[in-house]
This record gives structure tokens, sequence and C-alpha cells, in this order.
């Protein structure tokens, strides 16, 4: 199953132009399976994700994304939460004993709001965003090898802010997700790997910084509508 894991809204983020029924509506077009709301410092999309579930026939997943001390970190399945001047250490800390997850958002990103490597020395962090629509390819090179040496789960979004940007980076998730618990539960598996929107489909990207020098995929998957 593939969910664009990181996308901001017209309703809640005051920077994106894209209602949630457009990308709700694009997102079912392109052949995810499913998109998370991850509007700033904001979680207002809770009372519009299970209509917009039902209604497009897609999983829309609500969290948010907050900025810390540290840089951007995405939280899911955790809404009793800080927004406001928060440390990364301390969100982790309430978002894991919630039962949530905790993403480093594009954190090589070179607009002082990404974590570096803050996160090789911030334990409990639960994944992190590898392949970002909207960070320069170098950038998100860096997150894959940083990924990759530290051992945790790897993400791809697309950060849109715009319809047209809806799945150009996402998640393969291996098992199917129906649920937040589903996908709380793969994420703290590792069984994830980012995608890149590729013509009719999406291309695995490993998590390493070879495919950026190269136009070869590793394989692709048919684009097909996912319920």
């Amino acid at each position: 199953m593939i969910i664009d894991t990181h996308i901001h809204t017209s309703e809640f983020s005051r920077d994106s132009s894209l209602p949630a029924e457009i990308a709700a509506l694009k997102a079912k077009e392109t052949g995810l399976g499913g998109i998370c709301i991850t509007d700033h410092e904001s979680m207002g999309i809770l009372g519009m994700a299970d209509d917009l579930t039902r209604q497009y026939g897609l999983l829309v997943i609500p969290g948010v994304e907050i900025l810390t001390d540290l840089g951007d970190i995405i939280v899911f399945g955790a809404s009793d939460i800080p927004f406001r001047n928060v440390k990364a250490k301390e969100l982790i800390r309430i978002a894991s004993e919630q039962g949530g997850v905790t993403v480093s958002a594009h954190p090589f990103r070179d607009n002082g709001r990404g974590m570096g490597n803050n996160i090789i020395n911030t334990p409990g962090l639960s994944a992190v965003e590898v392949m970002n629509g909207r960070t320069r390819s170098i950038h998100n090179s860096m997150a894959c090898s940083l990924a990759a040496e530290l051992d945790l789960p790897s993400l791809g979004g697309s950060d849109a802010h715009t319809i047209e940007e809806v799945g150009r980076y996402a998640t393969f998730f291996m098992d199917e997700i129906t649920s937040v618990n589903d996908f709380i539960r793969s994420i703290k598996a590792g069984k994830t790997s980012p995608v890149a929107r590729h013509g009719t489909g999406f291309t695995h990207v490993p998590v390493n910084p070879v495919y950026l020098r190269s136009a070869t995929p590793c394989w692709t998957m048919d684009l097909q509508p996912q319920v």
C-alpha cells in the first residue's frame, strides 16, 4: 500500500493552497491508497479525516508537523501534545507515552527547520523522512544515508502545498494499512520504503545516495487505485 505521509491543507496551514478535499481527490486519481494530513501546529484535520476517508475511498490519517528546538517533527497517533516552544526530546517522549510515532521531517533541508545530525543524539525518534518533495536531492540523499546508518525506518512524503505536488514522493507499506494503528505498527516495525512517482507508477527508492545519481529505477509498481 502506498501512502503520501506529508501533506498540508489550506484549511489548517497558512502556507498551503491545497484544500483537504482536493488533496484526497488528487491522491485517489494518482493511485495512492492513503494520505497523511500533517498541518503546521494544528490537528484540525481530526474533525474531517473520517468523512474524507468514506467520501473518497482512501485512508486519511491525521498528523501534525511541529517546529521544535531541533527542527520539524511530524507526530502521528498522539493528540495531547504541545504545539509551541517545544523541545524535541520532550515531544518524542510525550508522543511515545501516548503510543504515537515521531518522524524527523526533511532533516537536511537548508532552511533551518531540519533536525540534521541532531538526529544522532535524539533517542526515541521513530523514523526519518528521507525523501521529501520540497527538498533538494542532495539533502534527501543525506537523510537517506543517515537513516541507513542509524537503522531507522525511512519514509517518503510530498510535503504538498499545491495539487501538483501530491504524491511526488510517498511511502510503500509492506502491510495493508486500514487504520492509524496499522500505520503506526508498520512504522515501528520498519516495514516501510520510500517511493517516487514515476510516469504512471511509483519507483522504489533505495535508502542510499546511489539512487540520486542513477536514472534507472530499481523497480516500479503499476498504479492501481487502492481502497
